[in-house]
């Protein structure tokens, strides 16, 4: 299979489509594969007619995790893999991080970088017999995608540390039940309900999903009083574009808002 083959990136109506295509390698990640997805990220940051993502990805599992082998050599220099200007980090650890929301789909096997990929989304959605796992420290590493830090913040202290600390598995339904995920959908309908909820973010205002999204992360990264103490600057910034006079003229006319961004 070509590299370019690896990761699939489709744009239409606004929405950039990233599949993992791989499955006969339960779609593992290998060096390559993070990076064309890094680069897809890219684009989907800095294409104005881009507005939101969608990763998902063919076959029966969403991935089975890093290819450790490809990645061993990367691990033992202890740095961090290198990320080009075009690309954005899909962990969200280093370098520039996405104002544009991302929606995952995920079935199968979700184990560690998948998991900690999906940790770094928005809008999750899975089956309820998705299978997930931390299982970085069955093979002699830890979780350094991100997984220790916004596992703990997304289920709880106790239950994150029990699957942190032994790599256990844990599934759909679970992740459900704790508030890790948005939807459970029956496998068949996972991306088409994907879509559709993309479809429904790429309809808003763009100005507006970008700020919220902004203010949502700051908020998490920084607590409450640094994101309150932004929101009325960034609300006038907002009120000032041609989409929020749509809005309001859109309002007025009882018809649907078209929005361009601006």
């Amino acid at each position: 299979m070509s590299s370019e083959n690896k990761v699939l990136v489709e744009a239409s109506e606004h929405i950039l489509t990233i599949t993992f295509n791989r499955p006969e390698k339960l779609n593992a990640l290998d060096p390559e594969s993070f990076h064309l997805l890094a680069q897809a990220l890219y684009r989907l940051q800095h294409d104005s007619e881009l507005r939101v993502g969608v990763i998902q990805a063919n076959g029966k599992h969403f991935t089975a995790g890093l290819e450790l082998d490809k990645w061993a050599p990367i691990f033992a220099t202890g740095q961090a893999p290198d990320m080009a200007h075009d690309e954005i980090d899909p962990y969200g650890i280093a370098g520039e991080t996405l104002t544009k929301p991302l929606i995952i789909a995920v079935q199968g096997l979700c184990y560690t970088s998948g998991l900690e990929l999906l940790l770094n989304t928005e809008i999750r959605l899975a089956t309820a017999a998705t299978r997930f796992a931390q299982l970085e420290v069955q093979r002699g590493i830890y979780p350094c995608g991100g997984g220790t830090v916004r596992l703990p913040a997304e289920i709880g202290w106790a239950r994150a540390q029990r699957y942190l600390l032994t790599g256990d598995e844990f599934n759909g339904q679970q992740a459900y039940d704790w508030g890790m995920l948005t939807e459970l959908c029956e496998p068949e309908h996972l991306h088409q309900r994907a879509r559709e909820l993309a479809c429904k973010v790429a309809a808003a205002a763009p100005l507006g999903v970008q700020a919220a999204l902004t203010s949502a992360k700051l908020a998490r990264l920084h607590g409450d009083s640094a994101a309150l103490s932004e929101v009325f600057d960034d609300l006038a910034k907002v009120m000032a574009s041609e989409d929020a006079a749509e809005g309001v003229r859109s309002f007025l006319e009882r018809r649907a808002a078209v929005f361009t961004g601006r």
